[in-house]
């Protein structure tokens, strides 16, 4: 079987891939451009391609995601080809990037940051804590639930929105729908958005949304930018309302004169969260890949299997490091 690998690797993550599948024949693009005839023998391909360029899989049996999002492949893959994200290797990594924008923000790192870059000598003033604050995490994936574990260990409430709000892990406290949103977020002293690109989830936080937060809650943004209404952030941190913390923005990248760059409260980092920048990450990115090839030979069930018309993935049969 033809096995294209068009993600970055290590040799030890060759060797893994090759354990798996050791009958495969392996083609490693470590860094090349793919080729139209590498794309046409496929029938593995480990990684991510440009969605335009599936209608050339004609052999395609397995897409195996680098990525946890899978939505810009929904209706899209080729017929009988299944597709497979890395929902499972960036929990850890988004995470500890969500609390380091949070107690930046919360212990207002970010305003001591521009001091010492301009040589002020100044006293902020007064900081919050995540002990006793009010979590709400909306999308409770391996993204949101890590980093609700994290909240509850620090001492937080957990409050969850999900798909299903009747499953509650141990570590929240209460979860709902998303029709309980608006309840829900004028109590919250921190909003955490962990969610995929979908009809359900763009424009979820219009001006209305973010005006029923209080004054100087926090809102994170880890999932996509379009979840967020950008002029209306906007016109809420000129006001000093809120503070937020972004990894992801809309337009994506943000343009240099774009007006959130210069919002007070703000941080911005460049969808950087994830991607191959913790070893660790990378290193499950591959061992999800392995695991699912040897499904594959094997016939046994696949892991992080996503619906390929909706671009959601099944929650059974979840990778779990």
């Amino acid at each position: 079987m033809n096995i294209l690998v068009a993600m970055p690797t290590y040799p030890e993550h060759e060797e893994r891939l090759i354990a798996a599948y050791p009958n495969g024949s392996f083609t490693f693009l470590r860094g090349k451009s793919v080729e139209d005839e590498q794309l046409e023998n496929a029938e593995v391909i480990i990684g991510s391609i440009p969605v335009d360029k599936l209608e050339q899989c004609k052999k395609l049996r397995l897409l195996q995601l680098s990525m946890a999002g899978s939505d810009a492949f929904a209706g899209k893959m080729p017929k009988g080809a299944l597709l497979s994200n890395s929902s499972g290797a960036y929990g850890l990594a988004i995470s500890e990037h969500m609390l380091g924008m949070l107690f930046m923000l919360m212990k207002k790192l970010h305003l001591y940051r521009d001091n010492q870059n301009a040589g002020i000598w100044r006293d902020e003033g007064g900081v919050t804590s995540i002990e006793g604050a009010r979590v709400l995490t909306i999308g409770l994936g391996d993204i949101g639930g890590e980093f609700a574990k994290r909240c509850k260990l620090l001492g937080a409430y957990n409050i969850g929105i999900r798909r299903n709000p009747r499953k509650i892990p141990n570590y929240m406290d209460e979860v709902y729908s998303m029709d309980s949103l608006d309840n829900l977020l004028p109590s919250a002293d921190i909003v955490a958005l962990a969610l995929p690109n979908s009809g359900d989830s763009r424009g979820l936080m219009d001006e209305a949304r973010l005006r029923l937060m209080h004054e100087g809650a926090i809102l994170l943004n880890v999932g996509r930018g379009s979840a967020i209404v950008t002029d209306a952030l906007v016109k809420v941190l000129n006001e000093r309302r809120i503070l937020s913390g972004l990894d992801v923005t809309d337009p994506e990248p943000l343009p240099m004169e774009h007006p959130l760059w210069k919002c007070p409260g703000v941080i911005i980092t460049p969808h950087i969260s994830g991607y191959y920048h913790l070893r660790q990450t990378h290193d499950r990115i591959v061992e999800i890949a392995s695991r699912n090839l040897e499904n594959l030979m094997s016939g046994r069930p696949i892991l992080n299997l996503v619906d390929s018309d909706t671009g959601y993935r099944a929650l059974e049969n979840r990778f779990e490091n």
